[in-house]
């Protein structure tokens, strides 16, 4: 039987051994040192923010409660989560073990690292802010929910997805792959369409948003949207 204790390391676990099989199995090797450099950032930032969740046993159970996003958010997850990621990596995979496109060189995967860097630590500020952040897009009505203007979420109303779209864009640079930018600016599309769809619902159904978003001009990126 497992402890209380590990049973918290269960979705991690699964996450790694999906992304290792789908990197691994498509390149047809394990030595490749790219793809263990994104295993070891994906490590980091899903330690840290498992870390950031047990501090908020509420927030946690909000971020398991998948049932009770809005029907048109689902698809989008499936797409955001699951399906384009492994369409990254797999991708990436090929295009390693086939050669179907140029090496990048070492700048770029050293761009790549630190984008993904910087995004994992911008998602994880966002969690810390936002007692709130969802993985699913509603209005925590049974929660209290209101605006979270503090840390990230006073630059761009949506920090969360700013790192997470920027991550997404980095990974085709970590794995060194020109072929990989498909999916990923795929993924990454559809992010900022999610973007568009949440904000539109906060500002009809959220106390407060319309004025926030008086205040905080940019849903993503300050200066340009």
């Amino acid at each position: 039987m497992l402890t209380p204790f590990l049973k918290r390391f269960i979705p991690l676990i699964f996450s790694l051994t999906v992304t290792s099989l789908c990197l691994f199995g498509s390149s047809g090797r394990l030595s490749w040192s790219n793809a263990w450099i994104l295993l070891g950032i994906h490590l980091a930032a899903s330690i840290t923010a498992m870390a950031l969740l047990w501090q908020d046993p509420e927030l946690r159970a909000e971020r398991s409660n998948a049932k009770a996003g809005k029907n048109w958010d689902k698809p989008i997850v499936f797409i955001v989560v699951l399906l384009g990621p492994v369409a990254t990596w797999i991708t990436a995979g090929l295009d390693t073990r086939f050669h179907w496109s140029e090496d990048m060189g070492s700048w770029a995967v050293i761009a790549g690292v630190v984008v993904g860097v910087l995004a994992a630590a911008l998602i994880a500020l966002a969690i810390r802010s936002n007692r709130f952040f969802s993985a699913v897009v509603r209005i925590q009505k049974d929660r209290g929910h209101v605006v979270v203007s503090s840390g990230p979420y006073r630059f761009v109303r949506h920090p969360g997805y700013t790192g997470m779209s920027a991550f997404t864009l980095a990974t085709p640079l970590i794995l060194n792959s020109r072929w990989a930018f498909v999916p990923a600016a795929a993924t990454a599309a559809v992010t900022v369409l999610r973007t568009a769809l949440e904000d539109r619902l906060l500002q009809k159904e959220l106390d407060g948003y319309v004025d926030y978003a008086r205040r905080v001009k940019y849903r993503l990126m300050p200066f340009i949207w």
